[in-house]
């Protein structure tokens, strides 16, 4: 088993802000332990379902989003609430992973009643434990709408009441969450993708490769994927490839992806009118197979199966979707030499950059953020990448091993606030 490496070859962040414990109740030793909390909950007045998984806790909180989805099962939140606990060990953040969900369609006309019921239900754990954000299906405005009408004050309400000054704390995390990156978006949209981003830097720069000959492709425009391919262009990186759910846009030469992301309407999908005659226009599935250097898949989970394995010509994937490759396709992938750098990493970087901000690590400044951001990808990349180069040891469990790692230092600890 890999151990933590040390500071030369991959370094850990250790927080100012972390005080030891003098107890282990709050999280397994492992983060594929069972969850601390599995709940069901049935509507009273529509018989909907809705789940929370309390994956892991550390100093008695744990993080993660609501979701709505029509389907939504236990199952799934309960994968997603053990991903955030993984991203949040990877990161070495001192707080634990959860995930709920809703199983109802987001545009029922009762949707955001039935969602305040469910708040209503798990209310002890908003309160002391559980700091939930947007998810699929529901927009943060709602959701921090929703409980106000609570008597919760934001959906970071149980990370606040750490802080010796929760006004105080809050104006800050406001003042953050208001920053615009550079180009006017604000800071909170794009840091997700800056992160996937620089976890492609770091690819080809522990590879040894040129960056202005390093291609990427992209399947899937929406926040993750537009984000970094739009960073990536900005870096120098040709970008030769997106696709959205009309198709594959592809030039070899490199795609004006800042002109391209403008054309996206209020589906996402890119407006072919005003695409230039010379960019290729293909099936969506084709991103997967076009010659690149990277392949981004941050459309839908499990893009990546053992039928799309023999078609793939990429030399790395960078996921920035959840679970995009099967874990299958992950070893055959290996088998051919491409090395898959996990999701629960690479697309980290919101919520890594949310902790930082309440705990005052980051501000106003979208640079800090950045440039923390891009040190942290960067290192667990380059670490991850040595080992698989000169030990053939998978970049997923490189990164299982420094999470589970961080997971067990972090048990004995609880986080303050300033």
């Amino acid at each position: 088993m890999t151990t933590i490496p040390n500071s030369s070859r991959y370094e850990r962040y250790e927080d100012p802000h972390l005080t030891q414990r003098g107890d282990h109740s709050d999280s397994s030793a492992l983060i594929d332990g069972p969850p601390v909390h599995e709940q069901t909950w049935v509507d009273p007045v529509t018989g909907t379902r809705g789940f929370l998984v309390i994956h892991s806790l550390v100093g008695g909180l744990a993080t993660g989003g609501t979701r709505m989805r029509a389907g939504c099962t236990l199952s799934e939140v309960t994968d997603l609430a053990r991903r955030m606990t993984l991203k949040t060990a990877a990161f070495g953040l001192p707080v634990g992973g959860a995930k709920a969900g809703l199983d109802i369609d987001p545009h029922h006309p009762e949707a955001l009643e039935i969602l305040q019921r469910f708040f209503t239900a798990m209310l002890p754990w908003l309160d002391k434990h559980w700091v939930t954000a947007e998810d699929m299906g529901i927009s943060q405005t709602d959701l921090d709408e929703v409980l106000l009408s609570l008597g919760l004050s934001k959906s970071y309400h149980a990370a606040l009441q750490l802080s010796d000054d929760p006004d105080q704390t809050l104006q800050r995390v406001l003042n953050g969450m208001a920053t615009q990156a550079p180009g006017g978006l604000p800071l909170r949209d794009v840091i997700g993708g800056y992160g996937v981003a620089q976890a492609c830097l770091g690819t080809a720069n522990a590879l040894g490769w040129n960056l202005a000959d390093t291609t990427v492709a992209i399947q899937g425009i929406g926040t993750m994927g537009g984000g970094a391919g739009w960073f990536l262009h900005d870096a120098g990186a040709p970008v030769v490839a997106i696709a959205d759910a009309a198709g594959t846009l592809y030039d070899p030469a490199g795609l004006e992806v800042p002109a391209l992301l403008a054309l996206r309407d209020s589906y996402g999908e890119i407006d072919r009118s005003g695409v230039p005659n010379h960019i290729q226009r293909l099936p969506s599935e084709a991103v997967l197979s076009l010659p690149s250097d990277i392949l981004i898949p941050a459309a839908f989970s499990y893009a990546l199966t053992t039928e799309a394995v023999p078609h793939i010509t990429a030399r790395t994937v960078v996921e920035a979707a959840n679970s995009a490759t099967t874990p299958q396709a992950e070893e055959l992938l290996a088998v051919r030499g491409i090395p898959v750098i996990p999701d629960f990493v690479a697309n980290a970087g919101a919520a890594a950059w949310t902790w930082w901000l309440l705990r005052g690590l980051v501000g106003t400044d979208p640079d800090d953020s950045f440039q923390l951001l891009s040190n942290q990808m960067q290192a667990k990349v380059a670490f991850m990448l040595s080992e698989w180069s000169e030990s053939a040891v998978l970049p997923r469990r490189s990164a299982l091993s420094f999470a589970n790692a961080n997971h067990r230092a972090l048990a004995n600890t609880h986080m303050t606030i300033p």
